[in-house]
């Protein structure tokens, strides 16, 4: 088990994965480490990514870096648990450029909706401080939510009403 990873060790992963790879390409970060470089939290378990385009060499890069820096890294996104929510990539937030590798925050209504659907506690604050820190608005979220409700039938672990119950309840609470 790899120690958990904080704000340096997500740098240094950003850095050293720009130093590695042989092509250009964008990675998104999501989850514990968007919450771990806006501070809203001091550790993470795993850096989750979303690589799109994916740079050259970017899992030989991985398989070294990972040891190298003691970093969970996993391939998932909020795209792999809820529909995408058109316009993703432009409201995602660029974080650096290490070589040829843009870094992004992956888009805070997408991962907004996801950790409210997954329903956590720890999504719950993760939710709580994107709102605070500007980053999502309740009427834009709820309208985002609306653009995706009719493909959630492609997602058979999702209970379509409970997710909307769970959005419209932040929604009411935060208005």
């Amino acid at each position: 088990m790899r120690a958990e990873t904080d704000k340096i060790k997500i740098q240094n992963f950003m850095a050293a994965v720009g130093a590695r790879v042989q092509g250009a390409g964008c990675i998104y970060l999501t989850g514990g480490a968007t919450a771990v470089l806006y501070d809203w939290r001091a550790m993470t378990i795993d850096v989750d990514i979303k690589p799109d385009p994916e740079p050259a060499g970017l899992f030989e890069a991985l398989a070294a870096i990972k040891n190298e820096l003691d970093i969970n890294v996993e391939l998932a996104s909020p795209d792999q648990f809820i529909p995408a929510l058109p316009g993703w990539r432009e409201r995602s937030l660029f974080i650096a450029q290490h070589g040829g590798v843009k870094f992004f925050h992956y888009d805070p209504y997408g991962q907004t909706l996801a950790k409210l659907q997954r329903g956590h506690d720890r999504d719950a604050r993760d939710v709580q401080a994107m709102l605070k820190s500007g980053l999502v608005r309740v009427d834009r979220l709820g309208e985002m939510f609306r653009q995706i409700e009719p493909q959630l039938i492609r997602y058979p672990a999702i209970d379509p009403a409970s997710f909307r119950a769970a959005v419209q309840k932040f929604c009411d609470e935060n208005k």
